[in-house]
């Protein structure tokens, strides 16, 4: 029975390549996701340890653990005289000390790079941090900078920088290096300008140091070291060894790298499953076409459980070897993943590839059980064949249409309410966050599941729809129709590989689409302006500035300067401290906007407020609201309570009654800038900067920049996340494609019949092409409608208030793309119908 086995793969070996094409695919991904996983996890390790190892010691200050966060309390510091102490220990052959604080840097525009103080640190040869290019700072004229802030304000070795010192003194530095700090989270985010220990202290005003370094002298262990250590900083400071040091920091960056594993193993989970749907079908059409051999087997004295092995044996094969060749290409495709995005997340470059036991194990694991999984149902309809089907005088597919019929309308219309309950439910305003995004997979999974069920329905209701458009058209094209109608099933199992990738894509393109156009009104009603000016974020008693503001309005360029003043005040229940706030110069409901739930900003004005509805109390627009003020407390009538979530969170008081209510309020904590309307871009832009050129630390924010931010990371985004979807669509075509070539096989005598009543060469080829199109159509406008609904349940669960959006034009994109896969898809085997030879055809049954 085996050479029985291995000769029917020898003889079907061409229409089993797509079927290995689609394992393979699925185990590449698998196993290169875990290939690049671990080698960037190692890259991390070495960037890490490569620093930390090299000292015998690392000390740093413990903090209380039992106390509670205070975001204001200063970073614990180790005394200066420790550094001394520990350097005439004899197990330690030299030492060095970091010490830091805060020191901005600005940019080239003279502001302060980013929304808190950039940190001033020491650096020697005798601390952890060596320069990736250049040179260590010496003297009080250099500084080094690090790797990200370089990156954020396009500063290389030999430029000279601008750095505020604690005193807001600027003060010029030639850069003299660029060092890399690692995965450290608190330094790639606020950046680093480092310094020698000197110009650190004058520079930050800092005591002490945050971290002493320490190497072994000659013979002496890096445990001893550490107990002479512990023995001079006392129960008050965290000491171990430079090379567990490390491994923590990796450990920590390793959780990064192991939810970016996870994540990418989800989508490689998704082509796992696409896969095997195209693999089901395969072995379910080629055991409905070789019912003649089975049968000729069982009367030969093959027993059922003999056919039934025979088929696992032929997936098996083909498993094991689509395994292989995933994995080899798995592991290049791991490689290539490192290669380019393996410096942009954080890690070593120079790192080698790593190819644990694990990767090759899981992704030969994956395919091999991916392809018997997929193979079982086949082959145990492979033992219902009679014997005596072997009589009969030709052998086609046709028991794949059995079963279409009221028990599966009514199967599939149950999951649907089912889907639809679960929908319901998670979209009903309690179920939102991580509760309604799990509610709503599951609804997708069962509504996936009941199109299974209804897809050679579907299949039957869409082409009759059609056939009668159709039939005019051509020949070719009535023919095309009347086969889908024919073989429904067929056609349904061949197109819900590719309505999984359509659904994924099509939600994706949704939730994507729809989150932008709520961000860019929330970014509308937060930030009305086109700049938005702040205060010093270090500072919470901050103003910007009243020199700024007189300068930007008697600037030419500004058309209109909204002043925000802000306090804070007891609240009158338990959600803390309540947010209070003017706007001067503007309308509110005009110039500021937010939803309301009753009443209208338009209703300001002396003596009303507006107020959020979490410190409304239930409160309507007319009632009364008693706010605490600095003479005591006030009523104020409500003129509108405001939706949560937008920009005028808190209470918002007319300019008059907030500066009767607050008189020690004197500044604005933001500024809203609107450019006059003969003003250009560049004219704006250039009046803004200067009017805060001489407070460089206020943040200039502009709205345009950030929607065009905003919109640049949901661009890379939905590309990088569509690129990993697209090979399930790939595998999906090669499942249509494989569908198309052994429907030809089995349709051999009918398209030589065809040829023979004057069917051309052309005309066949159209048919098959109109074949594959339709099929590619329905299943992509199966997943598109899928995607839709559910694109816009998990959007409305993640984001309350989601501004629904249908993104037509990648929608059109889509359905560019299923025609093109159809076309594609019916190439081969249409040349392989055309070319055949018709009295051969004929002649073969």
């Amino acid at each position: 029975m085996l050479r029985t086995t291995l000769a029917g793969l020898r003889m079907h070996k061409a229409r089993l390549v797509t079927t290995a094409l689609a394992i393979a695919l699925g185990v590449m991904f698998v196993t290169g996701t875990l290939v690049f996983g671990d080698t960037l996890e190692e890259g991390y390790s070495t960037k890490v340890l490569g620093a930390a190892d090299e000292y015998a010691a690392v000390a740093i200050p413990a903090w209380d653990e039992g106390a509670p966060a205070d975001p204001e309390a200063p970073a614990p510091v180790l005394p200066a005289d420790t550094l001394e102490q520990i350097r005439d220990l004899p197990e330690v052959a030299a030492a060095g000390g970091m010490t830091r604080g805060d020191a901005p840097l600005l940019d080239k525009d003279g502001r302060a790079v980013g929304s808190v103080p950039t940190i001033g640190m020491s650096v020697g040869p005798d601390t952890r941090f060596q320069p990736a290019e250049g040179s260590l700072p010496e003297g009080s004229g250099e500084a080094a900078l690090a790797t990200t802030s370089a990156d954020a304000t396009g500063y290389g070795v030999g430029d000279t920088v601008t750095v505020l010192d604690s005193e807001d003194e600027r003060h010029e530095f030639t850069v003299s290096g660029l060092i890399d700090f690692g995965v450290d989270r608190e330094l790639s985010y606020r950046g680093v300008v480092a310094f020698d220990e000197d110009t650190t202290r004058e520079m930050t005003g800092a005591e002490g140091y945050s971290e002493i370094d320490a190497r072994a002298a000659e013979g002496v262990t890096d445990a001893e070291v550490v107990r002479a250590v512990e023995g001079v900083t006392g129960s008050d400071t965290h000491v171990e060894t430079g090379a567990a040091y490390g491994d923590r920091l990796a450990a920590e960056a390793g959780g990064d790298t192991q939810v970016l594993t996870v994540g990418l193993m989800l989508f490689a989970l998704i082509s796992v499953l696409v896969a095997a749907i195209v693999i089901y079908n395969t072995f379910a059409i080629l055991v409905a076409q070789r019912q003649r051999e089975m049968a000729l087997l069982r009367c030969v004295g093959s027993a059922r459980g003999q056919v039934f092995l025979s088929v696992l044996t032929e997936a098996l094969v083909v498993g094991l070897v689509a395994s292989a060749v995933g994995v080899a290409v798995g592991v290049g495709a791991g490689w290539a993943g490192f290669a380019f995005g393996g410096e942009a997340l954080g890690a070593d470059a120079s790192q080698p590839l790593v190819v644990g036991v694990l990767p090759v194990v899981v992704g030969m694991t994956v395919g091999t059980v991916m392809a018997l999984g997929a193979a079982l149902l086949p082959a145990w309809r492979a033992t219902r064949v009679p014997p005596l089907a072997a009589l009969r005088t030709s052998a086609t597919a046709q028991g794949l249409e059995k079963g279409i019929g009221w028990v599966r309308i009514t199967v599939g219309a149950v999951l649907f309410l089912i889907s639809g309950g679960i929908v319901f439910a998670a979209t009903d305003g309690d179920s939102t966050g991580p509760t309604g995004m799990v509610l709503t997979t599951v609804a997708g999974l069962v509504c996936f599941v009941g199109v299974v069920v209804l897809s050679p329905l579907l299949v039957r209701a869409v082409v009759a729809a059609v056939s009668p458009a159709m039939r005019r058209i051509g020949v070719a094209s009535m023919l095309a129709a009347d086969n889908s109608r024919r073989s429904p099933k067929r056609a349904a199992t061949a197109m819900i590989a590719l309505t999984v990738g359509a659904t994924l894509i099509t939600g994706y393109a949704v939730v994507s689409a729809s989150l932008k156009t709520t961000m860019d009104e929330r970014l509308a009603e937060q930030f009305p302006a086109d700049y938005r000016i702040s205060a010093s974020l270090d500072d919470p008693d901050a103003v910007v500035p009243q020199s700024a503001v007189d300068a930007l309005e008697e600037s030419d360029a500004i058309g209109t300067v909204v002043e925000r003043r802000r306090t804070s005040t007891e609240s009158d229940d338990a959600s803390g401290d309540l947010a209070v706030r003017s706007y001067i110069g503007a309308t509110l409901g005009e110039d500021i906007k937010s939803d309301a739930v009753s009443g209208s900003l338009a209703d300001m004005g002396p003596g009303k407020v507006a107020v959020s509805e979490e410190y409304a109390g239930g409160r309507e627009a007319g009632d009364v609201l008693p706010l605490a003020t600095e003479d005591g407390e006030q009523e104020y009538e409500i003129a509108a309570v405001l939706k949560d979530g937008g920009g005028m969170r808190g209470v918002t008081l007319a300019p008059q009654d907030f500066e009767k209510a607050f008189p020690d309020v004197d500044g604005a904590a933001g500024v809203l800038v609107d450019g006059a309307e003969d003003a250009s871009a560049q004219q704006v832009r250039d009046a803004v900067y200067d009017a805060v050129a001489d407070a460089p630390k206020v943040g200039v924010s502009s709205m345009a920049e950030m929607r065009a931010q905003f919109d640049d990371m949901l661009n890379i985004a939905f590309l990088a996340i569509a690129a990993m979807l697209g090979l399930a669509i790939i595998i999906a075509v090669f499942g249509i494609a494989n569908t198309m070539a052994l429907s030809v096989l089995e349709r051999t005598r009918e398209s030589a019949m065809l040829r023979a009543l004057g069917l051309a060469r052309g005309q066949l080829r159209r048919m098959l092409s109109i074949e594959a199109v339709v099929l590619c159509l329905i299943g992509a406008g199966v997943g598109i409608l899928l995607g839709i609904v559910f694109g816009w349940a998990a959007g409305t669960t993640a984001l309350e208030s989601m501004v629904f959006t249908l993104p037509v034009a990648q929608i059109a994109v889509f359905i560019g793309v299923a025609v093109a896969a159809g076309l594609l898809a019916s190439v081969l085997p249409g040349r392989k119908a055309a070319g055949a030879s018709i009295t051969g055809a004929l002649a073969s049954e």
